[in-house]
């Protein structure tokens, strides 16, 4: 299995915990929306990053489910890196404790 990684950004300037409760919210969404696809997101950074001023938190997505996943961000305000098809990744990359299993 393929996986490519998303990162979602805050608004800049947005302090972290702001962020932290949008992605809640956004997650609790699909989880509730849409299971199946939450099914395949299969990790996060545990970490928040710096991405110029914005605070981001990556995730590690099913190749084919990534676009969809990007577009459900997309939809409920949140913005992205654009996604790479040719950076994938196996789930063993995905590693503690740099990343954090979803448990489903």
């Amino acid at each position: 299995m393929d996986y490519l990684c998303l990162t979602v950004f805050g608004h800049p300037g947005e302090a972290e915990p702001a962020f932290k409760t949008r992605l809640s919210e956004f997650w609790t969404t699909v989880v509730r929306g849409e299971p199946d696809l939450f099914e395949r997101v299969y990790a996060e950074r545990t970490a928040f990053e710096s991405h110029g001023g914005a605070v981001g938190r990556t995730y590690l997505v099913e190749a084919d489910a990534a676009e969809t996943v990007a577009a459900l961000a997309t939809n409920a305000g949140l913005s992205h890196a654009a996604l790479d098809a040719d950076d994938v990744y196996t789930k063993y990359e995905a590693a503690p404790p740099d990343w954090f299993w979803i448990e489903h």
